[in-house]
């Protein structure tokens, strides 16, 4: 995944709302107005207004219509409402934002040190609305668009992890009626696909009954019961 974290954002529509992707499926879930934001360590700046759609935060400044900031939500790592004063002087939404890692850089303190804004440094974002009422209800639209975008799997992992099998809970139970029948079974209507397995297509074949039978205990048994008998 690439990590794209905190940029600039300055396209804007006649009416001042954001430039979206629509053509590519992105859609405004939530406008929230008179919203300061505060990145990393630096002091909050004037309110504008948050934009929140179904890919990104998006946050356009009130006073200087070329000032912008927007973040992917893949790009977020963690959100949360922070009412404690002792953490910070105003009631805000955290957010923990991935950065891409640089060795020979010291990330926000060279930002600090240099007076230069380097936005693909700044790990952490405040959204302080000036309606802290609102915070609840921002909260779950965050909560709401998160689940929209997971993380992917990336290509590696998916191979090194071998055959990735998927199962939906209904298709799991647990049959057999007594001890001697007792079982996991995995089955599956005969129009559907119970699994599907990444780079075999012979073992990703529709499976109409999976069933382990597991005879561990009985084996073990049989063992003791053999020991018994050779000490007598």
């Amino acid at each position: 995944m690439v990590v794209v974290g905190l940029r600039e954002f300055a396209l804007r529509t006649g009416d001042g709302s954001p430039a979206l992707d629509e053509s590519n499926g992105e859609e405004l879930m939530h406008v929230q107005r008179s919203v300061a934001v505060a990145l990393g360590n630096r002091s909050v700046e004037s309110p504008g207004t948050l934009y929140i759609t179904s890919r990104k935060l998006i946050w356009l400044s009130d006073v200087d219509v070329a000032k912008g900031y927007a973040v992917d939500f893949l790009s977020i790592s963690l959100h949360a409402v922070s009412r404690d004063p002792e953490t910070y002087s105003s009631p805000c939404i955290y957010t923990q934002i991935e950065v891409v890692e640089d060795e020979d850089e010291d990330d926000e303190d060279e930002t600090e040190s240099t007076g230069v804004l380097d936005l693909s440094k700044i790990r952490e974002m405040r959204l302080v609305p000036s309606d802290s009422t609102q915070l609840d209800t921002l909260f779950d639209v965050f909560c709401e668009c998160a689940e929209l975008n997971p993380e992917p799997v990336e290509e590696e992992e998916e191979e090194e992890s071998g055959h990735n099998w998927v199962f939906s809970a209904d298709q799991m139970v647990v049959g057999g009626g007594g001890e001697e029948d007792a079982e996991w079974q995995i089955s599956q209507s005969p129009t559907s696909v119970i699994g599907h397995s990444n780079g075999d297509e012979s073992i990703a074949q529709p499976m109409r009954e999976l069933q382990i039978n597991d005879q561990r205990f009985d084996d073990a048994e049989e063992m003791v019961h053999e020991g018994q008998t050779r000490d007598h």
